[in-house]
């Protein structure tokens, strides 16, 4: 319950902040900046540095990877054919395939499941939702974001793009079974600290309530894949043909169904990726994903 208060505190603050022009006008972008360069690889790093994986967490792990692949496809097909520009693609892409697992999920996981709940979320949302944002979701903000993509340009956008970095580090950390001392732990926690705070903030001064004229009907696409097609997705794959069945899987439907990571909508402004689509996604999709998730919720443990 605290990190759904604190979500919704801060995405209020942010946006009453620049309603009420009490911050820079772009004063997101600052800190958009101060994510990307510092908080988020010290997150990154921090987590995924240590982390060990066993066959529990192999579902969990491979849900955001199948949601935001499936994404892909489906908003490079409708955008083609409604003719969307590359930008809004990019923003759909981006905030209708990634869940914000750690924030909204966390404690929906913890309160159905116990501590088994909470372990399975925490590998859902590091080699997940995280690892998919650093990795292929820069891949598509460098594709849609440049006039002429092409895959030197991704390389290079992957190359000079901080958190990525952190996550190779993290890798040849695991390879030779590093463990943080205690002194590097206590930084890394002071560093990344802030990041939820300070991307729900970045996210609350870019957002409009009120939905622009023609904005509906994107924001009708990019919440209809992320709310509602998404979960039936993992539901199609998990159970009608994998045959999967128990906690891991109920947690893979209720991850699939939470709103957009606010991560996604930081990613998306740094690379030009209609920056207040991408915002108003996570806006209005986390807060329109709780219902669902309750009655998802009370169906499953039913």
């Amino acid at each position: 319950m605290t990190n759904l208060v604190l979500l919704l505190l801060c995405l209020g603050t942010g946006a009453l902040l620049r309603r009420a022009q009490l911050v820079p006008l772009g004063a997101h972008a600052v800190l958009n900046q101060l994510i990307i360069v510092l908080l988020l690889p010290a997150l990154t790093f921090l987590h995924l540095a240590e982390a060990r994986f066993d066959q529990r967490f192999v579902l969990p792990v491979l849900m955001p990877w199948l949601i935001f692949g499936v994404g892909w496809l489906f908003f490079a097909a409708v955008g083609r054919r409604l003719g969307w520009p590359r930008g809004t693609v990019g923003a759909l892409v981006l905030t209708g395939g990634i869940s914000s697992v750690s924030f909204v999920g966390f404690p929906i996981f913890e309160a159905l499941y116990g501590t088994t709940g909470l372990e399975l979320g925490l590998v859902m949302s590091l080699a997940g939702s995280v690892l998919v944002s650093v990795t292929l979701g820069v891949v598509v903000a460098s594709w849609y974001g440049a006039a002429r993509p092409s895959w030197r340009g991704v390389g290079a956008n992957l190359l000079g793009f901080p958190p990525f970095l952190a996550f190779v580090a993290a890798l040849a950390a695991q390879a030779v079974g590093y463990r943080h001392p205690a002194l590097v732990r206590g930084v890394l926690e002071k560093l990344s600290a802030p990041f939820p705070v300070v991307a729900l903030l970045s996210v609350g001064m870019q957002l409009q309530f009120a939905v622009p004229a023609g904005r509906g009907q994107l924001l009708a696409w990019g919440l209809g894949y992320k709310l509602l097609l998404a979960p039936l997705v993992v539901w199609a794959v998990y159970v009608g043909l994998a045959r999967q069945h128990g906690p891991a899987v109920d947690l893979c439907l209720l991850g699939a169904t939470i709103g957009p990571m606010n991560t996604a909508a930081v990613i998306a402004d740094r690379y030009g990726l209609d920056p207040p689509l991408a915002a108003q996604m996570v806006g209005l999709g986390i807060p329109l994903s709780l219902p669902l998730l309750a009655l998802l919720a009370w169906w499953l443990v039913e």
